[in-house]
């Protein structure tokens, strides 16, 4: 019954033609930020009101102005009633800061993060991040933009004149049940809103206007483009300005991307133009195409009937209206100098498969995973030395495609399936739609400067919300192979390391003294270099330990554990 509701609501709405006025939200343009994650309400449909979440606010959350170079002090207030994160998605932060899954802002406490901004000119986003709540709390509204200036971007003859020729847009698609509320971890997603405007128009004046485009959506992959074909020119991706203006008529934007693109409206004074998604050219195996599954065959419930699936329908009306008094009336030829990583300066290169946790034809309602393994907080998937430029290649074997997408460090993409990369995403990228199917691939490039540290992860995950909140994630650690760690002096029978050489599957760590507790361990190789690193959980905290040894080449390791009191290092050896 409510998806005939829902349907007949959208359709209703369609038919009447209403419009409603985009919201802008506000901004706040300092170094110290104070946001406060509230509860509240909001008139999304008629009749009852819808329970929401908002920063500063009932909905969404203000938009914070920041210059490359800043030094932030945020104190961010946890008034929900719940526990919640807030992560600075796209930006270069250490990870205590970057407010993943670990760095938990329990209700009635402040989060007090501090950092210097080092990413270029951009449009960066926020949004929660606990582990099963993410697409619960973006759902309900917690979502804001962040915008990076620097000097390179403030050189060139932009639109920079915020709310009104240069226009933040959050796309996102909702579920609503009978009575108006949002249902998360849904995929009868039907309802399309704007800056949390549903039937969105705006007046923009007739010059050049720049449009910052967020797909903020749980799962919906957009196809943008203008009515009639129109062209416009992208000029940025998530992590910063392109080279040079690239003309468009269709961008491709995925869960958690980022563009920002110039409208042309010279002379268009007086005209109406619609920002639209061109979904009925999607291929199958995407999520808001005809078939979200490779396979045609393949259901996913609640997908269908959904008018948005494989369907060209309007995002936001832009009504064009007189020009401002001092008017930007050309678009650039250039921009800034993008230099990608080299393939051949790569010191290392890994690999990452996507699975469907469950077969056959009803694998689209099933949980996803990486390498095989779901999130589990105490598990370090990957351990990188600090300033290492590595190159991953992430392969598809699921039949649907997912946005992939990394925490501290924006990457360059090297190809998609094998062919060149698609001239829109040329420039830093740190979220990227991997097509499904075997053969669905993207090799990436990227270098993890600036931060280390062994004990609080980033993250790598698959940015549908469902998906994520499902497991479809892992954690990495960057840990500085040359930072001395005084270990404690310890007697060699009191570090008891076996079998050693070791059997080629486990070895065995034991402190004498029951007292002393291993609440970690680090593998060091020959050169000095931490290969991994492992926090234990706190339920399995003891003095002995067994750790895998099977995936290491034969040679000769130190086995670093880490207590409350210190670390303890023994050499072994794996045959």
């Amino acid at each position: 019954m409510k998806q005939f509701l829902t349907f007949a609501l959208l359709i209703f709405t369609i038919n009447a033609n209403a419009q409603n006025q985009l919201i802008i939200p506000s901004v706040i343009e300092d170094t110290v930020i104070n946001l406060t994650l509230q509860n509240g309400t909001h008139q999304f449909l008629p009749g009852q009101v819808t329970t929401t979440m908002g920063v500063n606010g009932s909905i969404l959350g203000p938009t914070l102005i920041v210059n490359k170079g800043d030094n932030l002090d945020i104190n961010v207030t946890n008034d929900l009633g719940q526990p919640t994160t807030i992560h600075w998605h796209g930006m270069h932060v250490s990870s205590p800061n970057d407010g993943g899954p670990h760095t938990i802002i329990d209700p009635g406490t402040t989060w007090n993060p501090k950092f210097t901004v080092l990413d270029k000119a951009s449009t960066m986003w926020y949004h929660p991040h606990l582990h099963h709540f993410t697409d619960e709390h973006v759902s309900k509204g917690i979502a804001g933009f962040i915008i990076v200036r620097d000097a390179e971007e403030a050189a060139l003859n932009l639109p920079r004149t915020y709310g009104v020729d240069d226009i933040p847009l959050a796309i996102q698609t909702k579920d609503f049940d009978a009575n108006n509320q949002v249902v998360p971890l849904s995929n009868a997603d039907d309802i399309l809103m704007v800056n949390a405007t549903i039937d969105a128009f705006t007046d923009l004046p007739a010059q050049i206007v720049r449009l910052r485009v967020l797909n903020g959506s749980s799962q919906r992959v957009f196809n943008l483009g203008l009515s009639g074909n129109q062209t416009f020119y992208q000029i940025g991706t998530d992590g910063g300005l392109k080279e040079t203006p690239l003309a468009l008529t269709r961008l491709q934007l995925a869960p958690g991307e980022r563009t920002e693109i110039l409208l042309d409206l010279n002379g268009l004074e007086g005209q109406t133009i619609q920002l639209m998604s061109y979904a009925s050219e999607f291929p199958n195996g995407i999520y808001g195409s005809t078939s979200p599954g490779m396979n045609p065959n393949m259901p996913l419930d609640f997908y269908n009937p959904n008018p948005l699936n494989g369907a060209d329908f309007n995002i936001l009306q832009i009504n064009v209206v007189a020009q401002t008094a001092n008017p930007v009336t050309t678009i650039p030829t250039s921009l800034v100098t993008v230099t990608p990583y080299l393939e051949a300066d790569a010191d290392f290169s890994r690999n990452l498969t996507f699975q469907s946790t469950v077969g056959g034809f009803t694998q689209l309602n099933g949980d996803f995973s990486i390498n095989n393994v779901s999130f589990d907080m105490n598990v370090i998937n990957i351990t990188i030395p600090l300033d290492n430029i590595e190159i991953w290649t992430i392969q598809n074997n699921s039949p649907i495609a997912h946005p992939f997408h990394i925490h501290d460090v924006q990457f360059y993409i090297l190809d998609v399936n094998g062919a060149p990369t698609p001239p829109s995403a040329t420039g830093l990228k740190d979220t990227y739609l991997i097509p499904g199917g075997q053969g669905g691939s993207i090799r990436i490039i990227t270098k993890f400067d600036d931060f280390a540290n062994d004990s609080i992860p980033y993250m790598y995950h698959c940015h549908m919300l469902m998906h994520e909140d499902g497991g479809m994630m892992g954690q990495f650690v960057v840990v500085d192979p040359t930072a001395s760690i005084e270990d404690v002096d310890v007697n060699e029978n009191e570090f008891i390391l076996f079998p050693n050489p070791s059997d080629g599957v486990y070895m065995t760590a034991k402190l004498t003294d029951e007292s002393e507790l291993i609440t970690a361990y680090a593998v060091v190789n020959s050169l000095g270099q931490i290969v991994s690193y492992h926090k234990i959980d706190e339920k399995e905290v003891s003095n002995i330990y067994s750790f895998p040894v099977f995936e290491y080449n034969s040679g000769m390791y130190s086995l670093r554990i880490y207590t409350k009191n210190g670390s303890y290092t023994k050499k072994f050896v794996v045959k």
